[in-house]
């Protein structure tokens, strides 16, 4: 039976036409994930209510944990959405299915500021989220042939930058909206938004390429010789961008405690905490085009810059940025009020270090994945937030002493991450020598 969807890429120089609203779909999903999280941990620390209406809030090290697992749950589900997409419903399925759980978890949010409320919600949004996380970017990357592979890297680029402009906008606004409207409407807003991503990816139905579920030969090659090996290939590489995601994430939780110890006057206005997130993303904007037309090029002249080099020279960076933060506690230990601009530095560097390490692994996982696994590939390296995620839940839940202190206090919590994120650098250069690349992209029709 005849498609009424194309399902390979047509031979094209240009950028494929569904793009648009792939993009469009983005910045929106990724307003209504980033303005949720941004008021996550504040929500817990100060908002959170009874059942009876009384404040019943979290401890910092217990928000802390909690952010971490919601976040490490998020980004285990992309292996249910793989799954879903390459075997059974196809991507574009996929992410319209799951949406709608998407949109439910915010709405959840909005209606009930319990414990009972946020497990709801945070559960649904976690299946949404994270479900639809692989099938979109490997969706994306399926628009593209042998004609226009040339595009895939500039195009993965403006991908990244539709995230972080949506990611931006949502840190800056759903903060606010929280200190002057309260949970209900901060948490309504970002539902809103997933509401209309969701429409803005339907609209493009017609336009998209629908690369057809593999079923049973996608579980055939997961788990052939080829496969596996393919999975531990990789698996080698993305244990150790976990890492990375352990201290990177922390912007969204240890960061924003912490900032809320600083003087936040800038020119003369009080940031909110969780404002201060909103960094990242501005920056994202500000270096992608730096790095691809400036930094890259002028780096590939003297020094061949492949994707692993990048991604070792990233994890490097977020060594010094993360030790930032760990001399900003050593003064506040102290006593002392350090000004924000110390944490703005450190965001700068970091995000320096995302470019390097995130949106080159997110290509990289895609162009090293076999056709048929497309979507399982992007779940394994998601699967790497997850872990280190994971991990940074578990240091601030297992490190409690009996008497309810911790063992990792202050400035000495932010030293660890910093030496350990040293160590996985150090590491990394010797694993990725002996990484050999090999690139699949899909076969085009005649068109």
């Amino acid at each position: 039976m005849k498609s009424k969807y194309k399902i390979a890429p047509i031979a094209n120089p240009s950028i494929p036409s569904g793009i648009p609203f792939i993009v469009a779909n983005e910045a929106a999903e990724r307003f209504s994930y980033y303005g949720m999280r941004a008021i996550l941990v504040v929500f817990m620390t100060q908002y959170l209510m009874s059942p009876t209406g009384k404040l019943d809030v979290m401890s910092e090290h217990d928000a802390q944990g909690y952010y971490h697992l919601f976040v490490s749950a998020v980004y285990f589900m992309p292996i249910l959405g793989a799954f879903l997409a390459d075997g059974v419903i196809g991507k574009y399925r996929t992410i319209l299915f799951l949406s709608l759980f998407y949109c439910i978890g915010h709405f959840a949010l909005a209606l009930d500021d319990t414990r009972m409320g946020l497990l709801i919600g945070l559960g649904f949004i976690a299946l949404g989220a994270g479900g639809i996380k692989p099938c979109v970017s490997s969706h994306l990357g399926d628009q593209f042939g042998l004609s226009n592979q040339h595009l895939l890297s500039k195009v993965f680029g403006w991908f990244y930058f539709s995230i972080n402009l949506g990611a931006f906008a949502a840190m800056l606004i759903i903060p606010w909206l929280l200190a002057e409207y309260g949970a209900a409407v901060a948490f309504a807003v970002p539902g809103l938004l997933m509401l209309a991503a969701t429409l803005a990816f339907w609209s493009g139905r017609y336009k998209f390429i629908h690369i057809p579920p593999a079923g049973k030969l996608f579980i055939k090659e997961v788990f052939s010789p080829f496969g596996l090996k393919t999975v531990l290939k990789l698996g080698s590489i993305y244990i150790f961008i976990a890492v990375f995601w352990a201290l990177f994430e922390q912007t969204g939780s240890s960061w924003v405690l912490q900032a809320q110890k600083m003087d936040r006057v800038l020119w003369g206005v009080e940031v909110l905490p969780s404002q201060i997130q909103a960094a990242n993303p501005l920056l994202i904007m500000l270096l992608v085009p730096l790095f691809t037309f400036v930094i890259y090029p002028t780096l590939n002249k003297v020094y061949e810059l492949t994707a692993l080099k990048k991604i070792s020279l990233g994890l490097f960076v977020t060594v010094v940025a993360f030790a930032i933060p760990a001399m900003i506690q050593m003064q506040i230990d102290n006593g002392g009020t350090p000004h924000i601009a110390w944490q703005l530095l450190a965001y700068l560097l970091l995000t320096a270090a995302e470019v390097m390490v995130s949106i080159t692994c997110l290509e990289f996982s895609y162009t090293q994945a076999p056709r048929r696994m497309k979507s399982f590939v992007m779940a394994l390296f998601f699967m790497s937030v997850s872990l280190g995620n994971l991990f940074t839940s578990a240091v601030n839940f297992f490190m409690v002493n009996d008497d309810g202190s911790h063992k990792l206090n202050g400035a000495d919590y932010f030293w660890f991450f910093t030496i350990l994120m040293l160590v996985t650098a150090i590491l990394f250069i010797f694993v990725s020598r002996h990484y050999q690349e090999k690139t699949y992209l899909h076969e085009e029709q005649v068109g």
